[in-house]
């Protein structure tokens, strides 16, 4: 089991990594104010409506287009602090406590101590539903 958990940890902890220190891009391809096209790691292809530009310069018309495209790059971790040797004594306490917390995370109680075994039910008197003349039937 703590094989186990050691694998899973180091695989997510792998992942988050790989995942902070990547960048990436993502494109969006608007048509007027209406979200058309996204795509991620390439060039959003578009809805279509390119302007095309005229074959003489005599017969130009100049109009708005009415297509935008928008790009948004996430830029992902340069640094990563590979030596411990200047770290805070924040650190160093949150550090100490949850190796702690998780290497008793799995132990179990030795024994099952019951704190009622010493003591004894009380003894029956008087039958309390013949007294009330309550009876299930």
């Amino acid at each position: 089991m703590k094989q186990v958990s050691h694998k899973i940890m180091s695989f997510a902890m792998a992942f988050v990594v790989l995942f902070s220190t990547m960048s990436f891009t993502m494109n969006m391809h608007y048509c007027g104010d209406t979200l058309i096209e996204t795509a991620l790691f390439n060039k959003a292809e578009g809805c279509g409506m390119k302007m095309e530009k005229p074959a003489t310069k005599k017969c130009s018309i100049t109009k708005k287009n009415c297509c935008s495209d928008e790009q948004v790059v996430v830029d992902g971790q340069n640094e990563l602090k590979l030596n411990l040797d200047q770290i805070s004594f924040e650190q160093q306490f949150f550090i100490t406590s949850f190796i702690y917390t998780y290497s008793t995370l799995f132990e179990g109680v030795e024994n099952n101590t019951a704190t009622f075994e010493t003591y004894h039910p009380p003894l029956v008197r008087t039958q309390i539903f013949k007294l009330d003349e309550t009876y299930l039937i």
